[in-house]
């Protein structure tokens, strides 16, 4: 963890370190499921995905269900290539010398909301605010 600057609400290397390890964790973690999301999604046709290995027609009902159960999971695969992204972004904001410090106002992020969101970039005032200007 190499430190180059730091700004001003950032965590220290030492009080950072916690959450470098967690983030490695979940990063690891959501690898697999990606993984395993691809692999169920993209790679097996519904015979192969039931064991039936004949020739017999499909109902469209099935077919429909597929659809269905595929695209969910492209779904639930892109959200979760979207979280390795910001966790990637986390831990190149630990490198700089810059994890914990909201992006917006620069303010620390308090350990709480870390713990709950390791990967965060804003502090609840600054999340809240942009929470509330892309419903309006």
């Amino acid at each position: 963890m190499g430190k180059t600057h730091s700004r001003k609400g950032a965590y220290s290397a030492d009080e950072a370190k916690p959450y470098h390890d967690k983030l490695r964790l979940l990063r690891a973690r959501l690898l697999g499921d990606t993984t395993h999301l691809a692999d169920s999604a993209l790679n097996r046709t519904r015979s192969e995905a039931s064991g039936d290995l004949s020739k017999m027609p499909i109902h469209m009902a099935d077919i429909g269900s597929d659809n269905y159960e595929q695209e969910f999971s492209l779904n639930l695969l892109a959200a979760e290539q979207g979280t390795l992204a910001e966790i990637d972004s986390a831990l190149a904001r630990i490198e700089l010398g810059e994890y914990g410090a909201c992006v917006e106002c620069g303010q620390r992020i308090k350990k709480s909301r870390l713990n709950a969101i390791p990967f965060t970039h804003y502090c609840i005032d600054c999340a809240s605010e942009r929470d509330k200007e892309s419903r309006a």
